[in-house]
């Protein structure tokens, strides 16, 4: 429990950001440090500057406080939520359950059918890791799926309404502005990102600027209530390889990089989304943009996919576009399930999807020589050596799956202690043939070194 929140209930200001401006270590910014291995000062510091978030609404009392940032291990966030065609509360638990399982840093409810507060109050209220939202899919739900009903008004009442439930971060499509129309229409797939999307048809119907980037000190005066952090949503990521890196992005991007700045005037904590869809040679470059841009504000990148045609295997093709971004210095990677694309995704898209993202985040750790990153490997490869099968499990980033496949073929205890899998059998294994080679020639070996 966060309890020195209580504490400090009479602040007018409680962002993170605010206390580490003004000098003052918070308890969770010391949580964080703990876990992260960092320096108190460090994440203070981090945080003051901009370039390190701690999303944890003051109101979701029992989160566990993490951070997202260059500065910490990169995380992943996993999405759940209902749809118009399937909604269930159950279910939506159940997916929180697979995440916390299965390592998820965050979690979205993208829930966009059934009762939309009662989904997320029920999500928030059992989960211990931030809960982000698009706001926009509520505010839709609430007009009808009437886009021209839209109003300033509405959108504030809706944000505010989740900011008191307990969201941690919004994405909020705001950098998405009407004068960037031309350049959609040179795209081969135009506008992939719903929240985009739905902006489009606004503006164009009422030919006025986005509503979210007209009324932004609103949504900022909100967010800083209740230290909701902001995640600039990328309206305009490609949605094909063929649009990554176009004038449509990159303009956004720079205005999401003005947004920040903004932002941060007022205390309030942010993160950049981006890029989408983008070649394998693109994507360092698009992390150095983001930098560039938007002032070294934290990137929560969605893959981005380095193939359009990995259908049913996206978390596949993603998150080897994830591994390089978190490697050339995204915060957080948003991941892609094997239904992406496809359908609304099960409990066990979830946990294949997170597996798949963990995989990345953790490849981008080492690739970054962060300090401790490749220690659990190596225990896995002591391991393997010695044929500790049991250890073997214990350390693999899912545990069940690991020793599921094992036991399909040897499932009996006592292979638990051979010093063989099935792959090679007793006869052809290489660990045991070398270590018969050390312990033969031992002598010879080493004098052959000298």
């Amino acid at each position: 429990m966060r309890t020195w929140l209580d504490n400090n209930k009479n602040d007018k200001v409680r962002t993170q950001m605010y206390y580490a401006k003004q000098g003052i270590i918070t308890p969770d910014m010391e949580y964080v440090a703990k876990v992260e291995k960092l320096e108190p000062e460090l994440v203070r510091a981090e945080i003051a500057r901009g370039r390190l978030i701690i999303p944890a609404n003051v109101n979701h009392k029992h989160l566990t406080p993490m951070a997202i940032g260059m500065a910490s291990s990169c995380k992943i966030n996993a999405n759940i939520g209902s749809s118009a065609l399937a909604s269930d509360v159950s279910k939506e638990i159940e997916k929180v359950d697979v995440c916390l399982k299965y390592g998820a840093d965050t979690i979205m409810d993208l829930s966009t059918g059934g009762d939309l507060d009662m989904i997320r109050r029920a999500v928030i209220e059992h989960s211990t890791v931030p809960i982000g939202t698009v706001p926009m899919y509520q505010i839709l739900h609430d007009v009808k799926d009437k886009i021209e009903d839209l109003s300033i008004e509405k959108m504030l009442e809706v944000i505010e309404k989740q900011a008191q439930q307990g969201v941690s971060y919004f994405t909020i499509h705001a950098g998405f502005l009407l004068e960037f129309m031309p350049h959609i229409a040179k795209r081969k797939m135009g506008i992939v990102s719903r929240g985009g999307s739905l902006m489009a048809a606004w503006m164009m119907h009422y030919h006025k600027e986005n509503p979210f980037y007209e009324a932004f000190d609103d949504i900022l005066d909100i967010c800083r209530k209740y230290d909701v952090s902001l995640s600039l949503g990328d309206s305009l990521r490609p949605g094909c390889l063929a649009d990554a890196s176009d004038e449509a992005q990159l303009r956004e991007l720079k205005v999401l990089g003005e947004l920040t700045l903004r932002a941060w005037e007022k205390d309030v904590q942010v993160m950049i989304e981006g890029p989408g869809h983008v070649p394998l040679n693109q994507i360092e470059r698009n992390m150095k943009l983001e930098r560039e841009y938007c002032h070294e504000a934290p990137f929560y990148i969605l893959g981005p996919l380095t193939t359009d045609i990995g259908a049913g295997y996206d978390h596949i093709s993603s998150a080897i576009g994830a591994a390089v971004g978190g490697w050339h210095g995204a915060s957080m990677l948003c991941y892609v399930t094997p239904k992406e694309h496809l359908g609304l995704p099960n409990a066990e898209d979830v946990r294949n999807g997170i597996i798949a993202y963990k995989i990345a985040a953790h490849s981008a750790d080492i690739a970054r020589g962060r300090k401790g990153a490749r220690d659990i490997d190596d225990e896995m490869s002591d391991a393997r050596y010695a044929f500790d099968w049991n250890k073997q499990f214990e350390l693999a980033l899912d545990p069940d799956r690991a020793r599921e496949f094992h036991d399909e073929t040897l499932p009996q205890d006592v292979f638990k202690e051979a010093e063989f899998c099935s792959m090679c059998g007793p006869k052809f294994c290489s660990y045991k043939i070398t270590q018969k080679i050390v312990k033969t020639h031992g002598e010879a070996i080493d004098n052959m070194a000298g």
